[in-house]
């Protein structure tokens, strides 16, 4: 127990004991500075000094843009472009998914796959017996007046108004004999006309191509998407002269008729209407001759 107080009181003693840190001129030995330590004063200004650096550098790392040259730590405005093109490749994916299903469904136009639904009207809709005394059949003055405006209108337009058909005319793609005609019974939803090789083919109406790609049974096929849900499909083309997206206007150039894909039979175009998804006789709106 003595050894060990005398110990402490040694340590003790050096750890207080007064030093005098003197700074001299070298050359007149002349004192400048001078300064009263110990071990202890020392070893407290030394873990302060420490302190005080190890926190000026976490401040400047955490709050200054220098933490990017520090090995371990990103750009900020890396960061906010990197979360920016995450959330644009998303969106791309999302409109790629969308693209595709149209072209599926592009695709199954093009293969002829459009099956005929049969449904018994009875089925979806509730009869309601009603005695005729229990039912007012006098018009009311709001039907008047949209029975006198539906009157007014063109009925055997095929589009919504008579001002769309001022404005919407069909125009032929080519000039030719109609060697196989529309018929729905052997789902040929076209008409095959016979031209010279190379004849121009010309857009129906204004409009935006949606594909324009070869196919091994019909060859060369563009597809123009007009107004008021219309597309024009044209078939076995020697070659194509527009490309995915372009706008064309009415009787613009598209393509050159040919006898490409295997189903073709010989020089000739293969020309189809489609309106909201169902195919119409194109016969009925353009004459060919």
């Amino acid at each position: 127990m003595i050894e060990n107080k005398k110990k402490q009181k040694k340590i003790r003693k050096k750890l207080l004991d007064k030093y005098r840190l003197v700074i001299l001129n070298e050359d007149t030995f002349e004192e400048r500075l001078s300064f009263k330590l110990s071990r202890l004063n020392v070893f407290v200004l030394g873990s302060l000094l420490c302190v005080f650096l190890i926190g000026i550098t976490y401040l400047i790392i955490a709050f200054t843009p220098l933490r990017e040259y520090i090995p371990g730590y990103s750009s900020t405005a890396l960061k906010k472009k990197a979360i920016e093109l995450n959330y644009k490749t998303d969106s791309l994916q999302q409109v790629i998914l969308m693209n595709d299903r149209f072209y599926e469904s592009i695709k199954k136009v093009l293969q002829g796959e459009v099956n005929k639904v049969d449904f018994n009207k009875d089925s979806i809709i509730q009869a309601v017996k009603l005695e005729a005394s229990e039912v007012d059949l006098r018009p009311i003055h709001e039907d008047s007046i949209l029975r006198e405006k539906v009157d007014k209108e063109d009925k055997y337009n095929l589009f919504e108004s008579a001002e769309t058909a001022t404005n919407f005319v069909l125009f032929p793609p080519v000039n030719g004999e109609i060697s196989a005609p529309y018929n729905l019974k052997e789902k040929h939803y076209a008409v095959d006309l016979v031209v010279a090789p190379n004849t121009p083919v010309k857009a129906t109406a204004d409009g935006t191509v949606i594909f324009a790609e070869w196919t091994a049974e019909t060859g060369y096929v563009i597809i123009l998407e007009h107004s008021y849900g219309l597309i024009s499909v044209y078939k076995h083309n020697a070659s194509l002269t527009k490309s995915q997206g372009d706008f064309v206007k009415t009787g613009e150039v598209i393509s050159t008729a040919g006898n490409t894909g295997t189903l073709s039979t010989g020089p000739h175009l293969h020309f189809e209407l489609w309106n909201d998804g169902y195919p119409i006789n194109p016969t009925n709106f353009i004459d060919f001759k």
